[in-house]
């Protein structure tokens, strides 16, 4: 008589989820080291301890606490702020699209799921091939990024108000460059890096002429309106047979 195969194997969702879990750790720890860089930015620009700790309970969106930082240490106002900060904060409304459907939460759990929506725990969730693998990646990741990053922003900001001057450490250029460590791992997609040129452009030729932050808000109009044009035809259709092209190969 077969043995039972209920008895003997594992169940087929272990593997998936082990492996989810696993990733979300990862991502989640590395991800969350940034807020050091995040909490000394944002004491080297006057804020005070408790409100860059303030910005990452929560905004908890890297790019916009970036750039809320980065708009106010540059004199700009705090309308400018707010709104380069929201601007960049809308992609994660549009990734609840995409997690949605997998996660099926109801109550005070699709207010948490909305908190946690970011880059990271939405990669990683979509990047899974079941949905209890899914879900499992997307909280685990977003959950180690949430708790990381608040506690890498408290030790950058204290350690940021007890170095100084900020000039002394490079730590003025310091929005410049997480803004470019955002950006980079984006701009593999030609498409992807002919925006982001674009609009640089239009942030370079309006920084004498505007005021601080507006620059930002700009580019970032510029990048949503590309990002709203309709796709060609053909276009998706194209890439799909080249893949299969080269699936015959």
């Amino acid at each position: 008589m077969p043995a039972d195969p209920s008895r003997t194997d594992p169940p087929r969702t272990a593997g998936p989820v082990r492996s989810a879990r696993r990733q979300g750790l990862s991502v989640g720890v590395a991800t969350a080291l940034y807020g050091v860089s995040l909490g000394a930015l944002a004491v080297a620009n006057g804020l005070s301890v408790a409100q860059a700790c303030a910005t990452s309970l929560l905004i908890f969106s890297g790019g916009s606490q970036f750039a809320l930082v980065g708009v106010l240490g540059g004199g700009g106002s705090v309308a400018a702020a707010v709104a380069a900060s929201s601007l960049l904060g809308v992609r994660n409304a549009l990734y609840g699209l995409q997690v949605g459907p997998f996660l099926r939460v109801r109550g005070a759990r699709r207010l948490l799921a909305a908190h946690l929506t970011i880059d990271e725990s939405t990669a990683v969730g979509a990047a899974q091939g079941t949905d209890p693998a899914r879900r499992t990646g997307f909280w685990v990741t977003g959950a180690t990024v949430f708790v990381g990053w608040n506690l890498a922003t408290l030790a950058g900001a204290l350690l940021g108000d007890a170095l100084g001057d900020p000039r002394r450490w490079g730590l003025d250029a310091a929005a410049a460059a997480a803004f470019l460590a955002l950006l980079w791992p984006r701009l593999r997609q030609g498409q992807a890096a002919a925006v982001a040129a674009v609009a640089a452009l239009v942030a370079l030729l309006l920084v004498p002429v505007v005021p601080v932050g507006l620059p930002v808000v700009a580019a970032a109009l510029v990048a949503a309106a590309a990002g709203l044009r309709p796709e060609r035809p053909g276009a998706r259709t194209g890439e799909r047979g080249g893949d299969r092209a080269g699936e015959d190969a």
